[in-house]
């Protein structure tokens, strides 16, 4: 394994009831708090309401920040920011999905901050020597994981770019995970975040080391516990023991446990996160356009990995096939899974219109160099036409 330092400073709290019990105390010595949230379905689906009831009996002044889109803005960042300092906000509620959690977590910088926050730690990767407004979340969505880590996706819209950055200083300081709190999603929802799980585990064990390693044995189980659980809960959205399975597999796929010793490949986020920035496309529905056209470009040059994959999830039979045989048809079943959930499989199945120009897509995307094989922007292109239709 490669060295590495870990660190993981969110506490969590998981399970059925855990806002009700545990809310007041985690927010006992802060006075006023910023609640924010999406859309607004926590106010249709009761959980506006039990947060309120926490708060109100602390006698908390609340200050609400709703409408956080699903791809949040730089924009939306520093209007967050604005209102915090204006009514001295001195912690951040974010009730929601990784949308919410991210957009918060940027808020939590920006509000701290009176330099050019997009430049000094979006565009180009700062150091915080300076204390973030503490944050503590309430997950509704399961999928990007967001709650573990300091890691938030912003798009700048006047620049036509999304990045992610992940900060520590940023981490949550605490999470409170109830599986029931994910019941009302819909199965659009849950099944594009179930497929964001798997895609972080995907691009956290295609890559180095090859050897046997504890992260990537733990990224085999986590991988195999989402299909099964992912495949139980399209069935019956209701069974709490499949949501609370995928709850946890979202934490502990983006919670940096199973990124220790390895090299990463995130360049199918990298390249959708560019799709995103131009089309605002659902996020886990463009990685399952991407990852099975993206895995036909490289495999070759992590054959043992990907012949591991086949094997390993698929239970692909090896009698009588080559290496690169087993591989490709580990690839198709990932494949067949991606149709069997129902998501998308070619970008206009994703929406994306003709007159769409996938080269100054293809041109924006960054170059993960850790990958079997890095990318150029050509070849990015090359993907992104095969992925058409």
């Amino acid at each position: 394994m490669n060295n590495f330092i870990f660190e993981n400073k969110t506490k969590v709290f998981f399970g059925k009831g855990c806002v009700s019990e545990y809310l007041g105390c985690l927010s006992k010595k802060y006075q006023t708090i910023m609640l924010a949230y999406g859309g607004g379905s926590i106010k249709k689906n009761g959980i506006y309401d039990e947060i309120m009831a926490v708060l109100k009996s602390q006698e908390k002044k609340v200050i609400e920040f709703p409408n956080i889109m699903a791809n949040p803005t730089y924009a939306k960042v520093m209007e967050g920011a604005r209102l915090a300092r204006e009514n001295h906000v001195d912690m951040i509620l974010a009730v929601g999905g990784g949308s919410v959690m991210d957009c918060c977590k940027a808020i939590s910088l920006a509000a701290c901050y009176d330099g050019d926050v997009w430049n000094d730690f979006w565009a180009h990767k700062g150091i915080i020597d300076f204390d973030v407004l503490p944050l503590g979340v309430i997950v509704t969505v399961t999928g990007t994981g967001s709650e573990m880590n300091g890691g938030a996706v912003i798009t700048n819209e006047d620049l036509k770019v999304k990045t992610g950055r992940d900060y520590p200083a940023c981490n949550p300081a605490f999470a409170l995970l109830d599986p029931t709190y994910t019941f009302t999603v819909s199965k659009k929802q849950m099944v594009s975040g179930g497929f964001d799980i798997l895609s972080h585990i995907m691009e956290t064990y295609f890559g180095e080391p090859n050897e046997n390693n504890v992260s990537d044995d733990i990224s085999i189980a986590l991988m195999k516990n989402v299909i099964h659980n992912l495949e139980i809960a399209l069935e019956n959205p209701f069974d709490y023991n499949a949501r609370s399975n995928l709850m946890w597999d979202a934490a502990m796929a983006e919670n940096r446990i199973i990124k220790l010793g390895k090299n990463t490949d995130f360049e199918v986020h990298q390249m959708e996160h560019q799709i995103g920035a131009y089309t605002n496309c659902n996020h886990g529905e463009g990685l399952a356009v991407l990852h099975p056209t993206y895995y036909r470009h490289i495999y070759k040059y992590g054959l043992s990995k990907f012949k591991q994959f086949a094997i390993e999830i698929w239970q692909v039979n090896e009698a009588g096939k080559s290496d690169e045989e087993i591989a490709l048809e580990g690839i198709d079943a990932l494949e067949a899974f991606i149709k069997k959930l129902g998501l998308p499989t070619t970008l206009k199945q994703l929406g994306i219109q003709d007159d769409i120009d996938l080269k100054a897509i293809a041109d924006s995307c960054n170059i993960i160099p850790t990958s079997y094989k890095p990318m150029t922007h050509e070849e990015i292109l090359e993907i992104f036409k095969e992925c058409w239709n």
